[in-house]
């Protein structure tokens, strides 16, 4: 994928020049569907995102819920008043790894979990709970169930080694879904009103902090290849775009960050997902109104002779990025090498451009090889105003068939069988925080942050739940979008 011809001119007529190569990769992957949200974002704007339990709404690496205190939690929340709430937040963050879940499905839904494991890392919140929502073609398609048996397997694996329960979720089988299949992962993290971390930086002076796995080649592109269609031959020819994670990495990284936001050491933060390090760190500063000075050679590495554009955009995981004050760098170095963890000192925050430099293979001294402004570069993608169509009215197939035949046909379907085999495979009680388990309706997660919290005389009230489930109907939501969306 290309950035478009439109998309070049609007770059060229802001820059009043021709954008570096580096800067073209740069705007191509953040000005992508997955990054920019072009075609879905005037959409999600309807939504009703306010509210007095609403701490962080949409825009930042994860929402943040305050949660009820609990002489209040069984007041319905259009009756709580705004002191009903108390100091423990939890975050809410759920992202998608589609394609790459296509291309590799163990490596692509494993660093899924990985990639919204950080988000919810990023707001100061400490993971307590995944859930996954996965769809696929027709399960009689052989190419489906390879698809979902090794997505299975990623979740299973990531979520297991970090020690993040796996508490639910949903599977489903439509022929619309053949050759994309959704691999959806939510994480639910927990928090309070001081530890709280968001995604914009604070002022100019500050250092900005690279910890975790060192940066190689994998994942390159990875923003732009999950905007684009598949080609048949996708599992060969896009292979390297697929990043491959190291849960033993992620959980070292899990407990550095609490040790972080322990010493109150992070002024704002960012994982390292799409467009790598040039995504993290641009949107950082872009979301503060400012810019940065980055020395890309100073980004810790583990392969050799990495150029610019790889350093830039490499989607390597297990990563954070941190604005950090300059007093306390030595600290984060301690503590990144307490959990066995690679920190660089990569560069600063600015009141100017977003400029990264790089003095290493194929340059002659130090170059400058990207110098914009980092709110363009981050919100200047234009959206798009999608056609829409009703969709047809699909003809029914109602065979006679007796009212028993009828009943087993219906709870034979693999979208309505037991999906034991599923949540089975996935450690659902590590934390000892789960309630209700799986294979239900929802989870119940126990909040036990909230208990003694409340002025109540009940011994009974310890605190609150949490209520989790995920799901929809694509059936319904393909012929009845507006319908089918109000029953999910």
């Amino acid at each position: 994928m290309s950035l478009s011809e439109t998309d070049h001119e609007l770059v060229t007529a802001e820059l009043d020049r021709e954008p570096t190569p580096a800067e073209v990769e740069l705007f191509e992957n953040l000005w992508s569907e997955h990054c920019a949200y072009r075609s879905s974002r005037p959409l999600l704007s309807a939504f009703d995102s306010e509210g007095d339990g609403v701490v962080v709404g949409p825009g930042d690496d994860a929402a943040v819920l305050a949660l009820p205190e609990p002489d209040a939690a069984d007041t319905p929340p259009g009756e709580r008043d705004p002191d009903d709430y108390g100091e423990t937040y939890v975050t809410f963050g759920i992202e998608s790894h589609n394609h790459p879940s296509y291309v590799d499905p163990f490596d692509g839904a494993a660093t899924g979990v990985g990639g919204i494991v950080r988000d919810t890392m990023s707001m100061g919140a400490y993971p307590i709970a995944l859930l996954d929502s996965l769809y696929f073609g027709g399960f009689d398609r052989e190419q489906s169930r390879y698809l979902f048996e090794g997505v299975v397997e990623g979740i299973s694996h990531y979520g297991n080694c970090i020690g993040v329960p796996t508490v639910g979720g949903s599977v489903a089988f439509h022929g619309g879904y053949e050759g994309n299949p959704l691999v959806n992962v939510a994480c639910v993290g927990v928090t309070n009103a001081d530890r709280l971390v968001t995604a914009t930086a604070q002022e100019p002076g500050n250092r900005l902090l690279l910890v975790g796995n060192a940066t190689g080649r994998d994942g390159l592109g990875g923003a732009s290849f999950a905007s684009e269609d598949l080609a048949e031959d996708a599992e060969t020819e896009d292979r390297p775009a697929v990043q491959v994670g190291d849960p033993y990495a992620e959980k070292r990284l899990i407990e550095c960050n609490e040790a972080l936001i322990d010493e109150d050491l992070v002024l704002s933060a960012r994982d390292l997902g799409a467009a790598g390090l040039g995504g993290a760190s641009s949107e950082l500063v872009a979301k503060g109104g400012l810019g940065a000075h980055i020395e890309l050679d100073r980004v810790h590495q583990r392969e050799p002779n990495m150029n610019a554009l790889e350093v830039l955009l490499a989607e390597s995981q297990e990563r954070m990025c941190y604005e950090v004050a300059p007093e306390n760098v030595d600290r984060v170095r301690e503590l990144a090498d307490r959990f066995d963890l690679g920190c660089s000192d990569i560069g600063e925050v600015t009141d100017g451009n977003y400029v990264c430099t790089f003095d290493g293979p194929g340059t002659d001294g130090r170059e400058t090889v990207v110098d914009v402004d980092a709110e363009f570069l981050a919100d200047g993608a234009p959206m798009n105003d999608l056609a829409a169509a009703e969709p047809p009215a699909p003809e029914r197939d109602l065979p006679e068939l007796a009212l028993a035949d009828a009943f087993e046909t219906v709870v034979a379907d693999p979208n309505t069988a037991s999906k034991r085999w599923v949540y089975r495979q996935y450690d659902h009680e590590v934390g000892t925080r789960t309630a209700m388990k799986p294979g239900d309706d929802a989870a119940i997660i126990a909040m036990r942050e909230t208990a003694g919290t409340t002025t109540s005389t009940d011994s009974d009230t310890e605190g609150v739940g949490l209520a989790l489930s995920s799901g929809a109907n694509p059936r319904w939501t393909s012929v009845a979008p507006y319908d089918g969306a109000r029953a999910v």
